[in-house]
């Protein structure tokens, strides 16, 4: 219910109209497998959180919900993560540099976030991968392509197909390629 109310005050900040199925969830917790550090980009009601904490129980997370009510809650159900109630962007670019991979788990809406916030957000991510080599983005689609453009220097690779959420929904992976 929490979730659909602020559906109804920003929709365009609001991802989905039900929490993120347990099929999804552990897609997504599956594609940070190798993380020293999980950062969760719209973490929401955390139904990918619980996820990423049953799977990787000694990786610190860091969540970060926009919505203050959910923030909240995040940091009553996750006692031991860093919970920040701020814009993803501004949380990526302040994180110190991390010994280790880094994976941003992102169930944040890109395709109808209102620009700013869209282009803000993606050109941190993009900037957080170039200084945390090895680290990478794990983000979800309803889309049939790439959740956002990337740039050169980057590659998407579609990672899995959950077709056990609803919407159906493409789990996808971008990192940074090596300079040749």
């Amino acid at each position: 219910m929490i979730l659909f109310s602020h559906l109804l005050k920003a929709p365009a900040l609001t991802g989905a109209v039900v929490p993120s199925s347990q099929f999804l969830a552990r897609a997504m917790a599956d594609a940070a497998q190798g993380a020293a550090r999980i950062v969760e980009l719209g973490a929401g009601t955390g139904a990918v959180t619980r996820a990423l904490a049953r799977r990787h129980p000694g990786v610190p997370l860091t969540l970060v919900e926009l919505q203050p009510a959910l923030a909240r809650q995040l940091a009553r159900s996750f006692p031991r993560s860093d919970v920040h109630v701020a814009p993803a962007a501004d949380v990526l670019d302040r994180m110190p540099d991390e010994d280790g991979p880094v994976v941003l788990v992102s169930s944040l809406p890109f395709r109808s976030m209102p620009t700013l916030a869209r282009v803000q957000t993606r050109n941190s991510i993009l900037q957080f991968l170039r200084r945390h080599p090895g680290s990478w983005l794990v983000q979800y689609t309803y889309q049939p392509r790439a959740p956002f453009d990337g740039e050169p220097g980057f590659v998407w690779r579609r990672r899995r197909t959950v077709v056990a959420n609803i919407p159906p929904a493409g789990v996808w992976t971008l990192r940074a390629v090596a300079p040749a």
